[in-house]
């Protein structure tokens, strides 16, 4: 294993660490930051980013995100293995899924509803329509790449635009889907809680599963495929 996928792997998981445990400590029972909200919760995701990538962009340029990895590569800013990315990604979401689990296990313990319980791992929609979930989904990424496409020639450059992004996601798009803008973050925690023997836990949801893994995609794509054109 090369020392960037690692650092996808490290980054990866800690990125979700942060994620999921603000989603755990806002969602479940008994927690000291129970009912915090909304804005707890976009910025705790945008940390979580601004965290997992200041520890792995040295080393793996911190994509933590396949639609991210897709991305670069169409506008030819990766030259690295896709799928040794995306295999990285996808186990360190895995991890550090299970780490929150551990962490919160009292109060996951103590959670009666089986919705919250699912909600720390992956997301869903507000409003269940599939055209409407969608284009959230590749908007969201959309804007995700296309920034990242750009904060990367720019002085600013770095961990801290990618946060901002992040947050500015959710506070202004989110609501919709819950963001996930990243096909690891999702997919990986949803095999997290689907595996781990959480008390009283609903089914994962698979039949929405798909949603927020292609849409990303597309979305980065677009953003990388729009780059292209205005650079030409």
């Amino acid at each position: 294993m090369g020392q960037d996928i690692l650092f996808e792997f490290i980054g990866t998981a800690i990125l979700i660490l942060f994620g999921a445990g603000v989603c755990a400590n806002v969602s479940l029972k008994k927690t000291l930051g129970n009912s915090a909200g909304w804005v707890v919760i976009a910025f705790g995701w945008g940390f979580a980013v601004f965290v997992g990538a200041f520890i792995s962009a040295p080393f793996s340029g911190a994509h933590l995100n396949p639609a991210v990895t897709i991305g670069l590569a169409i506008a030819g800013s990766f030259k690295g293995s896709i799928i040794g990315y995306i295999i990285a990604q996808m186990l360190g979401a895995i991890l550090g899924a299970c780490i929150v689990y551990l962490m919160y296990k009292p109060h996951f313990d103590e959670e009666e509803n089986p919705n919250a319980k699912l909600g720390v791992f992956c997301t869903g929609p507000a409003i269940k329509n599939w055209f409407s979930n969608f284009f959230s989904e590749v908007v969201g990424t959309f804007v995700l790449v296309f920034g990242i496409l750009y904060a990367a020639g720019a002085e600013i450059a770095g961990p801290l635009p990618v946060a901002i992004l992040i947050v500015a996601i959710g506070m202004s798009l989110g609501g919709t889907t819950g963001y996930a803008i990243n096909p690891a973050r999702d997919l990986g925690p949803r095999i997290a809680h689907f595996i781990l023997p959480i008390k009283g836990k609903r089914d994962s949801n698979w039949g929405y599963a798909w949603l927020p893994v292609v849409a990303p995609i597309c979305g980065g794509s677009l953003a990388a495929l729009l780059y292209i054109a205005l650079a030409a």
